[in-house]
């Protein structure tokens, strides 16, 4: 019987294997572009980790086991406890701020779409950036975010929309919300939701018939974000509303915030959205989420500050702030607007020999390339000389180097270009320096 993966896993392929190998490789280069440097950690975890704190939804989702000393493990499910697991246990020693990121395996038990960018196993990018009290965090962070998304052919298909929770929760207060958590959960659904569901959300919050017709009316102003200017105007009116001092604080770190993304050249993908308040319960105040800006209204990346959590995992009081990009969003988003790549980079090189008893010099001129940093490969089938030559287009190689022409001068090899068809002449001495 034959064997497949299982429901809700994929195969990749070439060349789908290699084109999320470079996707990955523009995502860790532009992260150490940024100052991050990376983190890597286990795929299996102590269950406990995940019961100390994570949203009730994940902990759902979470595939859990007792390993062979009967012991409650689990795959992990999202990268942040792991990562604060190891800042705990090196927070005496670690000069701040500390910025990493990991690009782990993750896996879910949920229902699959695979249609949708929702599988059981998925890569997920992260950074995080702890030590840092103020919204600059925030700032080089979505910078970093941005530069990540720009790197992977994202540019342009995509806008940031962010919020704080004090201000939402002072928002819930000036409409008399005696639940937050199912305001939060109304609040978060708002652009999933008929009108006569977010009302009926609002109403197991607390709030009456009034406010949530006024809080649908305010959300629909919004539309899809507002920029910096609108958004201030926007949060003005909340404040002259009576919102107490912990919600102006939030409008505070708001708008200085929008200033830092504005003079970080980033005011093309930022937007202020009332509705993002984030799902995990460990959110302290400010939240974001990326959203295609064409198309179906999907997340691509989300995160916010959690400032408590070091401090809930046995660690000091450590500010944090940190995202996670999903790779299969990602990838749907890049494969509709045809920026997904082919594959990995083609090769540079491919040494065609004219006869197959050529074929250990070709051996040799690959391994010599090859230790001069020069991608490069020869035929291994003896294969006919035009058919090598389209195998080297195959591989979408650079050039080719022809091993055995008689009209090479003596110590000489024929270079051909593969765009062009251009030849010259290559001596065999300066192969790896004018490669």
């Amino acid at each position: 019987m034959p064997f497949a993966p299982l429901r809700g896993f994929r195969d990749y392929l070439p060349p789908e294997g290699g084109a999320r190998s470079e996707i990955r490789r523009r995502m860790r280069s532009a992260a150490r572009t940024a100052g991050f440097t990376e983190l890597e950690t286990p795929c299996v975890e102590s269950l406990e980790l995940y019961q100390v704190k994570s949203g009730e939804e994940i902990a759902k989702q979470t595939w859990t086991f007792e390993d062979k000393g009967g012991r409650p493990v689990a795959l992990v499910s999202e990268t942040t406890p792991s990562v604060v697991r190891v800042l705990v246990d090196r927070a005496k020693s670690a000069a701040m701020p500390v910025k990493w990121f990991t690009l782990s395996k993750t896996w879910r038990y949920e229902e699959p779409q695979m249609g949708a960018g929702r599988t059981r196993e998925f890569t997920q990018f992260n950074l995080d950036i702890f030590g840092v009290p103020g919204v600059e965090a925030e700032a080089d962070l979505l910078s970093a975010a941005a530069l990540v998304m720009d790197e992977v052919g994202a540019g342009g298909l995509y806008s940031i929309r962010l919020n704080d929770r004090a201000v939402a929760e002072g928002i819930g207060r000036l409409y008399g919300v005696a639940d937050l958590d199912r305001f939060f959960q109304a609040v978060d659904r708002f652009r999933k939701s008929s009108a006569a569901d977010f009302g009926s959300g609002l109403a197991l919050a607390g709030v009456g018939p009034q406010g949530a017709r006024e809080l649908t009316a305010q959300f629909n102003e919004v539309g899809s974000g507002l920029a910096r200017a609108p958004a201030e105007a926007f949060l003005a009116r909340w404040v002259e509303r009576g919102l107490d001092r912990t919600a102006r604080t939030g409008v505070e770190r708001l708008q200085r915030l929008l200033e830092l993304l504005d003079r970080a050249g980033l005011t093309d993908r930022i937007v202020y959205d009332p509705t993002v308040v984030r799902g995990l319960a460990y959110y302290t105040s400010t939240v974001f989420e990326a959203y295609a800006r064409t198309g179906e209204s999907r997340s691509i990346f989300g995160g916010g500050r959690y400032d408590h959590l070091v401090e809930l995992f046995g660690g000091p009081a450590i500010p944090a702030v940190g995202l996670a990009i999903g790779d299969q969003t990602l990838e749907l988003l890049l494969r509709e607007s045809s920026r997904w790549p082919d594959g990995e980079p083609g090769l540079d090189t491919y040494v065609v020999v004219v006869d197959p008893s050529q074929t250990p010099e070709a051996v040799a001129i690959v391994e010599r390339l090859r230790r001069a940093g020069v991608s490069a490969e020869c035929d291994l089938l003896a294969r006919s000389m035009s058919r090598q030559l389209r195998e080297a287009a195959r591989r979408r190689c650079r050039r080719a180097l022809i091993v055995g022409l008689k009209e090479a001068s003596p110590g000489a090899l024929i270079e051909r270009d593969l765009a062009t068809g251009e030849q010259k002449e290559i001596a065999r001495d300066a192969l790896g320096r004018s490669a």
